[in-house]
């Protein structure tokens, strides 16, 4: 319960997360059926980046602060005009921000937050947005009891966990089975911090056990991978991506590395086993 994401928002993590982020919601858009998103780990939804704990770390200069001025024809193009509309550059908005923002009068997202003042920030920043809806609750279990949603067949479930407890990787796995078995047809995707190889690749190597045959996995490394203790990159992880994702996710990638400077970037598919 330590983890407070606004000495972290806004950096190359956020911003490789919610690029994509986008790209999947557009996915879901190009139909009229309503849709559905269950944000685990929502967090206070918009952070200040002149507050003191962002002061402190500087961590979104090297993110959105060489970002802000990319052209309509970014493949960042249409994530920055969501963090615009949030209220930037003097505001970063997190997922469940982003989320709202891109939802239709038919479509609805379910917040999930743990912290009792990151919940009611939450609360009050959607108050007046009748589609969305925030509860107090642990991420995991919120499966289990939301799950299958009664208003809509299709959805998004967005699992972004802080990874400050050991063994959030063998709980990810867990909960991919649970909405396996309670809502089949969703697209799933995973945030996970890359500190060096071993438990990410015992993480993909648990899922491509479990016989799934659609998954994607998109990364941005800030630089190799060799220091444990340190965040060296990112990855999303995507279940039943949508047509065409893995081009656009590239693209965004690529123009991630190139103007942040990053060490590597990669989207990979991953057979099951």
């Amino acid at each position: 319960m330590n983890y407070r994401h606004a000495y972290h928002a806004g950096n190359f993590a956020d911003c490789m997360k919610h690029a994509l982020l986008v790209t999947l919601l557009q996915s879901f858009l190009r139909k009229p059926a309503p849709f559905m998103v269950l944000d685990t780990h929502a967090g206070i939804g918009r952070y200040d980046l002149h507050s003191p704990e962002a002061e402190k770390t500087q961590e979104w200069r090297d993110g959105i602060g060489k970002l802000w001025n990319e052209d309509a024809a970014s493949p960042l193009a249409d994530w920055l005009e969501q963090v615009k509309k949030a209220g930037g550059p003097e505001y970063y908005p997190g997922s469940p921000l982003i989320i709202a923002q891109m939802l239709r009068a038919q479509d609805s997202l379910i917040c999930c937050e743990k912290h009792p003042e990151d919940k009611r920030s939450l609360y009050r920043l959607f108050s007046n947005t009748p589609n969305v809806t925030v509860h107090e609750r642990d991420a995991y279990e919120a499966l289990r009891a939301l799950l299958p949603p009664k208003t809509a067949k299709r959805g998004l479930i967005l699992i972004d966990p802080p990874f400050e407890e050991p063994g959030e990787f063998d709980r990810l796995a867990q909960a991919v089975q649970t909405i396996q078995a309670r809502f089949a047809n969703a697209i799933i995707a995973i945030w996970y911090p890359i500190k060096h190889r071993t438990p990410v690749r015992i993480f993909h190597e648990t899922l491509m056990g479990t016989g799934i045959r659609n998954i994607c996995v998109a990364e941005l490394l800030m630089r190799p991978p060799h220091n444990p203790d340190q965040l060296n990159g990112a990855g999303l992880l995507v279940i039943r991506p949508p047509f065409g994702f893995a081009e656009k996710a590239g693209a965004q990638l690529e123009r991630l590395q190139h103007v942040l400077g990053a060490h590597e970037s990669c989207i990979t598919q991953l057979v099951a086993e």
